[in-house]
This record gives structure tokens, sequence and C-alpha cells, in this order.
């Protein structure tokens, strides 16, 4: 075969996009560190599958009308750091195609490193034993060894036999890899994707492991806050997983969300229809038991514009994940929260979204965490024509606090900004939450279940006891200079053992004031901010 159709790629696109969801909980599982967001895996695969849904029921014969149309659904859907950047690859990889009907084989080399080429521009500090990597020696390997009498077939086998030997080699690129022994999990899911490509070429399409089984369409429901989910899900019943127990299961989604539907499609398979403010959450919880086969997460609209009312001069977007950090951002000045977080990454729509939500002639992003800020800016560039935004680089909760709190709206909007970004520097931050797997890195016995103090990303200590994991952290981040510390407690705190932690640290540390609150966030008992 000497060139790819429109149709084809269609193809090769939801072939990728299927063979990336049959493999993300591996991917997954390849995460270097053991905390429970397991979001590589996850954040590409809603990507691709965001890209496909946008193709699946195009019949354009030109490659350039697919290959834009999948960049674009790509571009909205893209959750997290490899999102942004796996949605990048493929939006350089469209422009190189842009009013051309037929792709030949250097088409597709040029196209390749189209995509190297965008994803490296969109990474401030590009970190080579990554995905960049691979397909940065996949693309220029491709351009060099592709010629006028290779057949696509031959090109793709070039692609894959590249991407799999890079995929080996980013061990010795990043000393962490090589610690923990694994590979780069975002290389890992391109070559699922790229396999995904050439199976289809070779007339090999790749399902869903849905074995037919679909999702019901979701019906209009009252508006509310948060997200809507549909997912169907494989309950493992070998012993390869804990054992499921749906009236757990209920009692543990409820509280939650709201809307809790489940059905049975077969005696390992069930459907699974709610709402909730923190999918993330729910995705978590149940991938003790087994594996999703269909995955459909939508965000609420519920905000509509007045066009008659004044524009504000500024507004604040912040993204928070729990009941109590919403309310702590709004108290703060916070006009919009995107639900979302360590454990489930916004997308760029929810960001425009949210943007086009507010009348307001400059808006300001919080993202609170370092696997979102990509997001956000490429949210703020897709709506650059018609909103002034800018993204303050927050990576934690504490850093988006003390942010939002040196805003003034009297200052000009630039002003604002660097004033928010200074702030970052008078801020330290830590959290407390509990290990998936063991595992040794950077010098610390990590045991399953047991609680993680982290600084920043560094962990300190790895012990039993949530309680004691918070003392040993503080005595790593409290320094001579430290004045005040923000504690913010999760959803697993009780009140008593809030009241008990304010007398225990005023006794500890005198010279500091403690300001301990309720965050009701899920997974991270504490959260930890010294100034």
């Amino acid at each position: 075969m000497k060139t790819i159709s429109g149709q084809l790629l269609k193809s090769m696109f939801i072939s990728a996009s299927n063979n990336l969801f049959n493999h993300y909980p591996e991917i997954d599982a390849l995460n270097v560190f053991p905390v429970p967001d397991g979001d590589t895996g996850m954040n590409m695969n809603l990507t691709m599958s965001s890209g496909a849904k946008e193709i699946v029921n195009r019949n354009d014969q030109d490659v350039a009308s697919i290959a834009k149309c999948f960049s674009r659904g790509l571009l909205m859907g893209a959750r997290g750091n490899s999102g942004v950047i796996t949605s990048q690859i493929f939006r350089g990889f469209a422009r190189s195609l842009e009013n051309k009907q037929e792709i030949n084989v250097y088409d597709l080399a040029d196209a390749f490193i189209a995509g190297k080429d965008a994803s490296y521009k969109a990474v401030m500090r590009p970190v080579e034993g990554t995905i960049l990597t691979v397909i940065r020696e996949v693309s220029d390997v491709l351009y060099r060894d592709a010629q006028d009498n290779s057949s696509m077939e031959e090109c793709f086998d070039i692609i894959m036999k590249e991407a799999r030997a890079s995929l080996a080699r980013t061990p010795e690129l990043l000393p962490v890899l090589k610690e923990v022994g694994v590979v780069d999990s975002g290389g890992a899911g391109l070559v699922a994707i790229l396999e995904g490509m050439e199976k289809a070429l070779h007339g090999e399409f790749i399902e869903k492991n849905s074995e037919g089984q679909t999702i019901v369409e979701e019906k209009e429901t009252e508006k509310r806050d948060g997200y809507t989910m549909s997912l169907l899900f494989h309950i493992y019943k070998d012993g390869s997983k804990k054992q499921f127990i749906q009236r757990h299961f209920n009692d543990f989604a409820n509280h939650h969300g709201y809307d809790l539907v489940v059905s049975s499609e077969k005696d390992d398979r069930i459907t699974i229809k709610l709402g909730s403010l923190f999918p993330g959450t729910i995705l978590a919880y149940l991938q003790q038991f087994g594996e999703f086969e269909q995955i459909e997460i939508k965000p609420f609209d519920s905000k509509k514009i007045d066009k008659n009312a004044p524009r504000k001069k500024s507004a604040i977007i912040a993204v928070s994940a729990g009941p109590g950090l919403d309310k702590l951002f709004k108290e703060a000045g916070v006009d919009y929260i995107v639900k979302g977080g360590q454990t489930m990454n916004p997308s760029i729509q929810d960001f425009v979204t949210a943007i086009k939500s507010l009348n307001a002639h400059n808006i300001f992003i919080l993202p609170n965490n370092s696997n979102i800020v990509m997001a956000a800016n490429q949210a703020s560039e897709v709506v650059s024509d018609d909103y002034d935004v800018r993204v303050i680089p927050t990576k934690t909760i504490p850093q988006g606090l003390v942010s939002v709190m040196v805003f003034s709206p009297e200052e000009n909007p630039q002003t604002n900004a660097n004033n928010m970004k200074a702030a970052l520097k008078n801020v330290m931050s830590g959290s407390v939450t509990y290990a998936v797997k063991d595992t040794d890195i950077e010098g610390v016995h990590v045991i399953k279940d047991y609680y993680m103090g982290l600084r920043d990303k560094a962990i300190i200590t790895c012990v039993k006891d949530k309680l004691e994991a918070l003392r040993n952290l503080l005595a790593n981040m409290i320094k001579k200079d430290s004045s005040i510390v923000t504690i913010i407690c999760g959803e697993d705190v009780k009140e008593n053992e809030m009241k008990n932690l304010q007398k225990e640290l005023a006794a500890a540390y005198p010279n500091i004031q403690f300001n301990i609150m309720s965050g009701e966030q899920p997974i991270y008992s504490f959260i930890i901010g010294v100034e």
C-alpha cells in the first residue's frame, strides 16, 4: 500500500483509541509514584476517546478533514500532561496534512515530524525518557529511513520497531524509572496508540474489549454540579482483585455521588450511572475490583451568561476537589470551581466551559496541580481570540489559596498576575496519602496501604498511621523561619482528631500559628502549607 485515504486514517485512529482503552490499566500501573492517582493511562485513554468520538460518524474521503476533526476532539478532551502532549502530537500531525487528500510516504514522515515539534513546543521544560523521547526518536528514524519505494506497511514496521526500542531505553534516560524498574507510562501509552494504528493498516482493526456491550446514553436530568458518569465495569472473579460487594459499592457511591443506577449486563459485568463531584474517587475505588470496559464522563454545564449583566473587571477559576476546599476558595474570592484534582484531571473543555460561563474581561486560572497546568494553558490558547486569560501555575492547593489571597480587584491584570505568581514562592506544600503498591523509591521503602508523607513530590516518610505520617512530615517541613502552618483535613479525618491535632501541635510548636480546617477532600488525608 502506497497511500492512506481519509477513511483508512479514520479506521487507524479509532483502532488506536481502542487499543489504548484495552491497555490503559497496565499503563496506569507503570506510574512511578505509588500514589492513588493512576492517571497516565486513564488521561490518555479519555483524551483519545474524545478524538475518536469526533470522527466515528464522519464519511470524509480526504485525510485533512479526518485529521483536523480528530485533532480537535483530542484537544478539547485532553486531560493531564500526558493527554495534552498526546493532543499536541496529533495537532501537529493534522496541521501537516492540511489540504491533502491522501498520505504518501513523505507526507507520513512530515506529519510525524510536525507532531514531534508541536509536542515539544507545548512543554516548557521537556524531559527526556518520556513520551516526548518516544515520539522524537520514532519521527527522526521514520524521516531518515522512509524511501520512495517504501510501502505504508514498511513505514509502520519502522515506526513500531523504533517505538518499542525507544520505550525500552527510557529507564536509561530517566533515573527514577530505572530505580523503580519500569518504562515510562506516557511512552507506553504512545506505543499502544501506534500499535492500534498499525493493526488497522494491516486490516486487523482493534475493537474495545467490551464483548459488544454498550452503555445507554444519558437522558436529560435535573442539572447539578459535578459530572455525569456512565460506566461499563468488568468485575474480576478469579482472585486477582478484591471481592466486589455491591452493597458496599452502593454505600460508597451514594456517599460520593447521587442518582446511582446499577444494572447487570452479565454475571461479571455491570453498568453504572451516577452523578458525582469527584468522578476520580469513584474510578479509583472501582479499580480495586476489576477494570473498565467503557467510560463516559461529562461535566454539567449549569451556568449561563446573563448577556444583559455588566461585565466584571476580573474573575478567578480554581480547580478543587472537596466541599470544604470549594468553600475555602469561594470565601477567598474564587468565582468558578472546576471539579477535579489529582485523581481526576479536568479536561481542556472543562476549562473552556468555565471561561465562557464567566462574564468578565480578565480571567485568572489556578490549576492547583502540576498535572493540570498544561491543560489550563491550552484552554487559555483556545479562547485567546475572545478572552484575556492568565494561568497562575499553582501546583498545589496551598499555593492556590495563597495566590488568591494576594489578588486585588483594584490592580491591573498584569500586576495581579505578577503578585499571584510571586506569592507561590512563600509557601511550601505537603500532603499525606496512602500508598497503592510496594516499592523502593528515592531511598524510601514504601508499603502498600501505609501512609506516605510527601513534601511536594518527595516521599519523606511511609508509616502505618496517617497521624504519625503527618507528624513526621511536619518535622521535615517546619523550619526556623516558619510562622504559619495550614492543615486541610480530608474526608477520612474525624472532628475529634482535628481538635486533638490543634492542641498537640500548638504545644509542640508554640511559635507557629496553626490553621486546621476541613477540606473534605478524597484520597489525601492531609494537605499542608507552610509559610
